[in-house]
């Protein structure tokens, strides 16, 4: 195709591998390469002729691709790469500690439009999709409430977090939200309920031999913008465990909005999804937000954006003509 957009993947984990798989079924994609802190020969990937490489060897590939996907973890690589790599490309990213995007925001914004670059950050399904539909509800319905429950699933951010913890060999966290505020929600009833009230969290951790389980406990459950708002419980499993009964990646979850119109009648906007794959998805987001990254960049538009910079058309293989004939 002519005007295939030439894609690079920085990371190779579960969103790295879900990144592939999704480029694999976009008709206007190529994945040019692969990028690994590890030995690249130890990377399995999906299509065996796609190359694996170094990551130190990323910026040789400056001219060959134009939107590389930032598949690190929200934690600590994405802070340090996201600014590294938007001097080099277009890039799309998942970070997802929603009180650090602001600045988060700032530290991309200035390398990228120095690099006339476009960054767009803190892509998926939450940040993301659901960030999207807070606000379209929130708009339509000014009189109301809005609400979000997460799960039941399990986050990848926050297990993550979980597994840089000192003392922690290997772990998984779940968001479990209320069905009793879920179904108040539903009814219009508007409940002023508290983040604890809306979700627990269940830790299942797998420790080092010898570590201190009473520290990592305390370490997890204090952590900021992670557990320390939230009802936490922590589990401490065996490694057989943990691969039989948490291999699995499923999530999900719900906005909705209650509100009322101008004669006072009751009305509800509701978005959910229900994901077998968290990672997959995630990245399937991440794949069509890198078309968007190309054609702004295209236009000029240059610096970070978020999903609220971004016509959903920018997102379509379809053309303006296509999606006004087929879907409006």
């Amino acid at each position: 195709m002519e005007n295939t957009i030439k894609i690079g993947i920085v990371g190779y984990g579960n969103l790295g591998r879900g990144a592939e798989a999704s480029i694999m079924q976009q008709p206007d994609m190529e994945l040019v390469a692969i990028f690994t802190r590890r030995n690249p020969e130890s990377v399995q990937v999906l299509n065996s002729n796609v190359k694996v490489l170094h990551i130190d060897e990323a910026p040789n590939y400056k001219e060959d691709i134009d939107v590389m996907l930032i598949c690190g973890g929200s934690a600590t690589d994405l802070p340090e790469q996201v600014p590294y790599f938007a001097q080099l490309f277009n890039t799309v990213d998942s970070f997802d500690t929603h009180a650090k995007i602001p600045e988060f925001f700032a530290s991309v914004d200035k390398p990228a439009k120095e690099s006339g670059k476009t960054s767009i950050i803190s892509v998926g399904w939450d940040p993301g999709m659901f960030s999207i539909n807070r606000v379209l509800s929130e708009a339509l319905l000014p009189q109301g409430e809005t609400y979000t429950f997460w799960g039941k699933g399990l986050s990848q951010g926050h297990s993550d977090a979980v597994r840089r913890v000192d003392g922690v060999k290997n772990g998984v966290q779940y968001t479990i939200p209320s069905e009793k505020v879920i179904e108040q929600v539903r009814n219009g009833e508007n409940p002023d309920v508290s983040k604890n009230d809306r979700h627990v969290r269940e830790c299942y951790i797998v420790a080092e031999e010898g570590a201190d389980k009473q520290k990592i406990e305390h370490e997890i459950k204090t952590m900021p913008n992670y557990f320390a708002d939230y009802d936490t419980t922590v589990h401490f499993i065996s490694e057989e465990e943990l691969k039989r009964e948490h291999s699995a990646m499923p999530h999900g979850g719900f906005v909705i909005r209650s509100g009322e119109t101008g004669e006072g009648n009751k009305q509800i906007i509701e978005y959910s999804l229900k994901l077998e794959s968290n990672p997959e998805f995630t990245a399937s987001v991440l794949t069509a937000y890198a078309r968007a990254a190309h054609r702004l960049n295209k236009e000029g538009q240059t610096g970070a954006k978020t999903v609220y910079d971004v016509a959903p058309g920018y997102i379509s293989p379809k053309t303006a003509e296509e999606l006004r004939r087929d879907y409006l």
